[in-house]
C-alpha cells in the first residue's frame, strides 16, 4: 500500500462561495475533518440548525452571538480569541455583532456543504 502525501492548501488560492446576505465562506475537506472560513458583516445571520457533525469555532476577529438548544436554552456572544465548541446535533444559530471571520471545523466533514444541499445558508 502506498503511503498518503500531505496536501498543502492556501486560503488566498481558494474562492469564496457567496451565501445569504454577505456570508461568503471557503473551506478544505479531508476524509474525516473539514476546514472552514468563514465571513460575516454585522448583522448576517445563520438560521437554526443542527447537524451530526461535532463543531469547533474560533473567532479570529469579530463578535458573534449564539443561540443553542431547541428553545434557545443558552445565549452568548463569542469574540476574537475565543472558541466555541457545538457538540452534535445540538440545534444553534447565530448572528454576527460586528464584521467577523470564523474559523470552523467540523468531524466529521460536512456533506451537505460538500453536496450544496445546506439550504438554510443559500439566498
Amino acid at each position: 500500500m502506498q503511503p498518503q502525501l500531505a496536501k498543502h492548501y492556501r486560503w488566498d488560492d481558494i474562492p469564496a462561495e457567496p451565501l445569504k446576505g454577505t456570508l461568503t465562506r471557503k473551506f478544505i475537506s479531508s476524509e474525516r475533518l473539514m476546514i472552514a472560513h468563514v465571513t460575516f458583516k454585522k448583522g448576517d445571520d445563520v438560521p437554526r440548525h443542527a447537524h451530526e457533525n461535532e463543531q469547533l469555532t474560533y473567532i479570529l476577529s469579530g463578535a458573534l452571538e449564539f443561540w443553542l438548544g431547541a428553545k434557545d436554552e443558552q445565549n452568548l456572544v463569542v469574540r476574537a480569541g475565543e472558541v466555541l465548541i457545538i457538540p452534535s446535533n445540538l440545534p444553534h444559530r447565530a448572528l454576527a455583532l460586528e464584521d467577523t471571520l470564523d474559523v470552523d471545523v467540523f468531524n466529521p466533514p460536512r456533506q451537505d456543504w460538500l453536496q450544496g444541499t445546506d439550504a438554510y445558508l443559500r439566498r
